[in-house]
């Protein structure tokens, strides 16, 4: 039988204060390979402990010159993948675009919206890269150390590593490999299409991180259900925002 939701807070942004957002390029790639030291990839959380989990995406909208960051987070009840919860949160951003550096831009959004959570999800799941990044620090890896939760980055593309064509069937998956290191996997969640790049955040291992990752997939879709609602609802929620600032 299904038990409620637990209701304690997530962490907020004022709660693991680990560095401040207005850095330079220079002094976050210094961060990045500060906190990557601290990114535990052994498993906090057992499968039949979930109760819940969270879909996370970014946007942005730019207008007189200035870019606006929007994130929304979905929490669904694990296994069954109904929404509990959606949080939205649009934060101002200054740090420029810089490749592996994402995370400066889009975390203090995100962190916004977890803060507006009355739900606390058990697992984090993030369109974007975990630990399969250069410093090993992608944003579900550097949001995992601020949320203390575990977390999964389910990316659509390769931003390191060399893998193997997965089979062309649900669940195969094959190891991503970056400079003799396993950082995540190429795992098929639908067989005629290309594979999504699982790799841990923080506070859970590869295998795990496959697993939730596909256990959260409905309806031959590409994406695990988690993120592509995240992605749905930032979507409305980015042409809302567009017409409201007309």
């Amino acid at each position: 039988m299904n038990r409620p939701p637990r209701r304690n807070r997530v962490a907020s942004p004022d709660t693991a204060p680990l560095h401040a957002w207005d850095v330079s390029p220079a002094e976050a790639r210094r961060i990045q390979a500060n906190l990557a030291a601290r990114v535990d990839l052994t498993d906090a959380i057992t499968l039949d402990a979930i109760e819940t989990v969270a879909g996370v995406d970014n946007t942005y909208v730019t207008q007189d010159g200035k870019t606006t960051a929007g994130a929304v987070v979905v929490v669904l009840s694990y296994p069954a993948m109904e929404i509990v919860e959606t949080a939205i949160a649009w934060q101002p951003i200054a740090f420029p675009y810089v490749p592996g550096l994402l995370s400066f831009r889009e975390a203090p959004a995100v962190l916004a919206a977890c803060a507006n959570l009355t739900v606390e999800p058990d697992v984090f799941l993030f369109d974007g890269q975990g630990y399969a990044h250069p410093r090993r620090l992608g944003l579900a890896s550097h949001l995992g150390l601020f949320l203390e939760r575990p977390t999964i980055g389910c990316a659509k593309s390769r931003l390191v590593g060399e893998y193997a064509e997965p089979e062309r069937v649900f669940g195969a998956h094959t190891p991503l490999v970056d400079r003799g290191e396993v950082v995540g996997a190429a795992v098929r969640t639908r067989p005629r299409h290309k594979p999504l790049f699982v790799s841990p955040g923080h506070k859970i291992s590869v295998e795990t991180a496959v697993v939730i990752a596909l256990a959260c997939c409905r309806d031959g879709a590409f994406l695990p259900e988690p993120t592509r609602l995240a992605h749905d609802v930032v979507t409305q929620q980015r042409r809302a925002w567009i017409e409201s600032h007309r």
